[in-house]
């Protein structure tokens, strides 16, 4: 129409100019011109104006168009004419990241597809199998393993199909709105999930009373290992010195651990309502007139009695006690300990004497299903008797809270010194990186979350590689350690104004700490570090149906031969 316009003016402007060429040629063809030919004259001038006239016009609409083109854009609201009443769409160019949402989604529709075919598969299987009860080897446990695969693959698909809807809203305005208020299909509802808790349902665990008599203690010994094995013997100790109704005696700082650094020494006391543990400093204050152990009573003879080098032997000398000579209970072998009950430990340790020592008993298989049930052997009135210090805890809670949040997964990866551990067992349990790295992604599919907790000494080599193959659903999971001291942090600042920063053995009990905090755990199989994270998430009620030994069930795909 433009074009129509212009070619339009384009012939008038020609046909005036032609009109006035014509009037000129004319006058000058005339023989005679009178010099007063006013009449023609004012035609011509009235043209000029007329010709004029017509070209200021379309230049002033030149000039008005785009004016009023520009106050018409910035007084309305031009969205406003694309509104409906129905739901709001901006077109605001984003055409690019709806299109990269529709592309995604079209992936995960795939992916719940393929679930799907599976899961239809599966319950194929289960119907041709309906004779299964009959089939020899199977158990109650594994129909309840086939319910419970059921129930993930089912809760994985309706939770894939929420990311579904997240992803193709997330470019509209009310997006966000609409995902948030559905929670009919939330997996957490109901505890329906495939890692959820596990109730070891404390209150009908089997339990001993520890009313000790007064004056009368077990004097504690722990030699073997590091401190995790330590606990594990304080924690054999204590069921001891209930059963012989003893005071237990902390060992000293000088010749064990600094336990008061990494436990709530108070805290055992309060569960119980009363006095059951004494340091070494309180025992030594009390007994200070006579400090002397008065029965050695070994409850191991081999290697040695009471499994205590003559290096051990002169510590405790060194403290200031005095002792009668190392007598065995019975002949016990370190390597290959029996099996024994409470009454043969009563009939064979009951005794008079004030103060008694039976020396390292973490070897010792007594009961071991009553002392290992969650909550512990011990009657009491607190979920453990022996936890992290009140200082751990909360600095734990705090690196939660800054860096993990309430769903993530801890992994101890044991490797320094493990390697040559592992392959002296039969069979061996340490695993090459990606063979590893293939278990956990398992463990991350059934448990969906979005972050790895990593608490391991390994080398860097080793941890950027699993850091490299460590995926889920087509995204690297982040593999989180505690970071180094930073001042701008203050998630370790309890530690770091107790002087507590630096510890070792600190350091050692916070990263079991948060282990045990996790929505699931993965373990090293033969790790005791492990075993007492299990027993505190175990206590604590942390524990979760899908908590497991890295690779378990699995033989490492490669084994180094022997020296």
């Amino acid at each position: 129409m433009m074009r129509d316009r212009e070619s339009s003016d384009e012939e008038d402007d020609r046909e005036n100019l032609i009109h006035q060429n014509e009037r000129v040629n004319d006058l000058s063809k005339s023989p005679r011109r009178s010099t007063f030919q006013i009449e023609d004259v004012k035609d011509r001038f009235a043209l000029c104006r007329r010709f004029n006239f017509t070209s200021g016009k379309r230049y002033l609409l030149a000039i008005i168009l785009p004016v009023l083109v520009l106050i018409l854009y910035f007084a309305t609201d031009i969205k406003s004419l694309f509104q409906t009443t129905v739901t709001t769409i901006t077109y605001d160019g984003s055409f690019n990241s709806m299109r990269e949402s529709e592309l995604r989604a079209l992936y995960l529709l795939k992916q719940q597809q393929l679930g799907l075919f599976k899961l239809w598969n599966h319950t194929l299987v289960n119907d041709t199998g309906s004779s299964l009860e009959s089939t020899p080897g199977f158990t109650s446990v594994s129909r309840s393993s086939i319910v419970e695969d059921l129930k993930s693959d089912l809760l994985r698909q309706i939770s894939l199909n929420k990311q579904i809807q997240q992803v193709l809203l997330s470019s509209h305005q009310l997006g966000n709105s609409l995902i948030t208020s559905d929670n009919s299909t939330d997996p957490s509802l109901g505890g329906l999930g495939r890692c959820r808790k596990v109730d070891h349902n404390l209150s009908q665990r089997r339990t001993v009373e520890w009313k000790p008599r007064s004056n009368k203690y077990l004097f504690a010994i722990c030699v073997s290992g590091q401190m995790s094995n330590h606990l594990i013997c304080l924690e054999k100790h204590m069921f001891f010195a209930a059963l012989l109704n003893r005071i237990l005696v902390f060992p000293s700082s000088k010749v064990d651990y600094e336990f008061r650094r990494v436990l709530d020494v108070d805290h055992i006391n309060k569960c119980l309502g009363r006095e059951v543990i004494v340091t070494y400093d309180e025992f030594a204050e009390r007994q200070k007139s006579h400090l002397h152990i008065d029965k050695f009573l070994c409850y191991f003879s081999q290697p040695q009695p009471c499994f205590l080098d003559e290096e051990r032997v002169k510590k405790l000398k060194s403290l200031g006690i005095s002792m009668n000579k190392l007598e065995a209970a019975w002949n016990e072998d370190v390597k290959n300990p029996k099996k024994r009950t409470v009454q043969d430990i009563m009939a064979k340790f009951s005794t008079d004497d004030d103060v008694l020592a039976i020396g390292d008993v973490f070897f010792a298989d007594v009961e071991n299903n009553w002392v290992m049930q969650p909550g512990g052997p011990i009657s009491h009135k607190c979920k453990t008797l022996i936890e992290p210090s009140r200082l751990i805890m909360l600095t734990a809670q705090r690196f939660v809270q800054t860096f993990l949040g309430d769903n993530f997964i801890a992994l101890h990866f044991r490797r320094h010194g493990f390697l040559k551990f592992c392959n002296a067992k039969k069979p061996s349990c340490f695993y090459p990186v990606p063979q590893a790295a293939d278990c956990i992604n398992r463990v991350l599919e059934r448990a969906n979350s979005p972050v790895l907790y990593l608490s391991t000494d390994a080398a860097e080599s080793e941890t950027g590689l699993l850091q490299s193959l460590v995926v889920f659903n087509g995204k690297t999971v982040p593999l989180v350690q505690r970071p180094a001291r930073n001042s701008a942090e203050k998630w370790d600042a309890l530690l770091y104004r107790h002087g507590l920063e630096g510890d070792p053995q600190v350091e050692a009990m916070l990263d079991k700490t948060i282990c045990a905090m996790s929505s699931v755990f993965i373990g090293s199989s033969g790790s005791t570090f492990t075993d007492d994270i299990l027993r505190l998430r175990k206590d604590w009620g942390s524990a979760s149906l899908c908590d497991e030994y890295l690779c378990q069930g699995e033989l490492p795909n490669f084994v180094a031969d022997d020296e």
